[in-house]
């Protein structure tokens, strides 16, 4: 499988990188690896990038992008922070991605039994860890289902919380940066969450 070039960066749809995420994911999941020589990605690329997505992830160690999707050197931008959550520096970096290099498509991915999502909901008080699981604090507010035992040993609960969260994200994304939002009105561009199920390796998009 080649490196994007520009040629091929510039012919794909929002709709046409999606599936590739999704051809990619299946790849995953069954155990199968497109066939790459990443020595002449290193080559194909050391002149420029064209990368289809940017992905928006956990810092958590089993949720690399590049894996799951399948995906080789020069092909997505991946963004990493504990909980996905957003901030100015992340919206920032989809703005570069999609309005300088030319990115069709932005996932926000959540993932299960995620730690941030589980130390929010458990109100972990914890140095700059608090700042930043207060940013999840939205999507557990917004989960109204549970009753009882709304913490992190609710498993139910916390598995709500964290598609909410996903949620929350992407809106936020379209509500402060306006050339993004701009850019998926005119069709250019496509946000849209998903969530990577940690037992099976199987990435639901949420459509």
């Amino acid at each position: 499988m080649r490196t994007h070039t520009k040629e091929t960066q510039d012919k794909l749809t929002p709709e046409l990188a999606l599936e590739i995420l999704k051809e990619g994911n299946k790849r995953f999941v069954n155990n199968i690896k497109a066939h790459r020589n990443l020595l002449e990605q290193i080559n194909e690329t050391s002149s420029g990038q064209f990368p289809f997505a940017a992905i928006l992830s956990c810092i958590d160690s089993r949720t690399s992008s590049e894996l799951i999707f399948d995906q080789g050197l020069g092909d997505i931008f991946s963004i990493r922070i504990a909980g996905t959550i957003v901030n100015d520096d992340i919206i920032g970096s989809m703005e570069f991605a999609c309005k300088i290099t030319g990115s069709k498509l932005i996932v926000v991915l959540g993932h299960s039994k995620c730690g941030a999502i589980e130390g929010a909901c458990n109100n972990i008080v914890l140095g700059h860890v608090t700042g930043l699981l207060n940013k999840i604090k939205p999507a557990i507010e917004q989960e109204t289902e549970t009753i009882e035992n709304r913490n992190g040993n609710n498993k139910v609960f916390m598995e709500r919380v964290a598609t909410i969260n996903v949620y929350h994200s992407v809106q936020q994304i379209r509500e402060q940066s306006p050339l993004l939002a701009e850019m998926e009105l005119l069709k250019q561009i496509k946000i849209i969450g998903g969530f990577y199920d940690l037992d099976t390796g199987k990435v639901t998009f949420f459509e």
